[in-house]
């Protein structure tokens, strides 16, 4: 993949991730701050994005999401490679509880 293959990558992720934030704050606003890890103001202002701002923001070259899972703990948890189902759901469950908790010590 060359450089333009990677900028036209990046600019359709900005647009596809722009346009699911505004669908998921304009549904269930508290789930989608949870979800997308943001602010109540982040979450107005990307709710009232005309679409020429959106397609302007996205055409970027700097990617707009970033994992949120930035410590060893949570990528164990999900990822839980030897783990029988059980204790896949546990995991993936204990995953969510430190990202929630991370999400509120963050607002």
């Amino acid at each position: 993949m060359n450089a333009d293959q990677i900028l036209a990558e990046i600019r359709e992720a900005n647009l596809n991730y722009l346009m699911l934030a505004q669908n998921l704050i304009r549904a269930d606003r508290e789930q989608a701050l949870y979800r997308l890890g943001v602010s109540e103001e982040t979450a107005t202002l990307i709710a009232t994005l005309s679409p020429a701002q959106v397609m302007k923001i996205a055409s970027g070259n700097t990617l707009l999401c970033r994992f949120r899972m930035d410590d060893d703990l949570v990528w164990g948890l999900l990822t839980s490679h030897g783990k029988t189902a059980a204790n896949d759901q546990v995991s993936r469950l204990h995953a969510s509880i430190l990202m929630a908790g991370r999400h509120s010590e963050a607002a």
